[in-house]
């Protein structure tokens, strides 16, 4: 069952930023967690499928992914090779996918629980931020994914380790079902990528709600709700950590989205 914690202070989120465990053969503290920020506490966890085309995404995805690979093949010829590679360079650019964002970094997802259209709503309603284990979900996954990652001496997938055992949707769905869901890192194709230490969970077909499926399986999951009083104040610091849209964009698009913001006069 995934916790509910109301912040409404900044020592209470500073401690997610802080949040690491001792590892003793490591000597290093280290985390497990990867975090989702949405500018509204109200948002469910749900993919840009499932909101683009609803209760016809599983008929519509292969469409979506064939013709994109279709089009997209002068920017990268060897999308064809790899499910997992169009899903998450489609992504990047906007197609609807099964994939759902995460980043390693709480404070990137802080700045997208703290982002709005219109500033003059920055105080108007409650934010949240996911918080889920990696460890955790994958003790979960079917013991052939689980050995696949013990061979390769690694603690999280990649489009090469993902392809030893599922090359193709029909396949990981199969495995998958509505109990179980893999967390990737995908290839730095891309500075925002970089920049914002991105993770994607792969929802399987089978999985309808995301929210049920953790609650019902996971005890280390946690959707933080930030009090809409406190949402100027994160974002001003987060503004001096420099995590902010010149960041987490870089180029014109987030230097212009960043003067903006940063330029923004409060309505009296």
């Amino acid at each position: 069952m995934y916790q509910t914690i109301e912040l409404s202070t900044l020592e209470q989120v500073m401690e997610i930023v802080c949040e690491q465990t001792y590892n003793a053969n490591e000597k290093r503290h280290r985390s497990s967690f990867i975090y989702r920020g949405l500018a509204k506490s109200s948002y469910d966890l749900q993919t840009s499928l499932q909101r683009n085309c609803k209760h016809l995404s599983g008929k519509l995805e292969s469409s979506i992914l064939r013709n994109f690979t279709k089009y997209a093949m002068t920017e990268d010829p060897t999308l064809t090779h790899s499910v997992w590679k169009q899903m998450m360079l489609g992504q990047h650019h906007g197609l609807p996918t099964r994939l759902l964002d995460w980043s390693y970094s709480p404070l990137t997802a802080l700045h997208f629980a703290t982002t709005e259209n219109n500033l003059d709503k920055m105080d108007k309603h409650d934010c949240v931020v996911w918080k889920i284990d990696i460890e955790e979900i994958h003790k979960l996954l079917p013991q052939e994914y689980r050995d696949v990652l013990h061979e390769e001496n690694a603690r999280i997938f990649t489009v090469e380790i993902l392809d030893k055992v599922a090359d193709s949707l029909e396949d990981y769905d199969a495995d998958m079902k509505n109990s179980a869901m893999v967390i990737i890192e995908p290839p730095s194709i891309d500075p925002r990528i970089i920049n914002q230490y991105s993770y994607f969970s792969i929802i399987p077909s089978g999985m309808q709600n995301i929210e049920e499926f953790l609650n019902e399986n996971t005890e280390h999951s946690v959707r933080y709700v930030i009090k809409k009083e406190l949402r100027w104040r994160i974002r001003d610091m987060l503004d001096q950590m420099n995590i902010n849209e010149r960041i987490v964009y870089p180029g014109l698009d987030g230097l212009s989205e960043w003067l903006a913001r940063h330029y923004f006069v409060k309505s009296e």
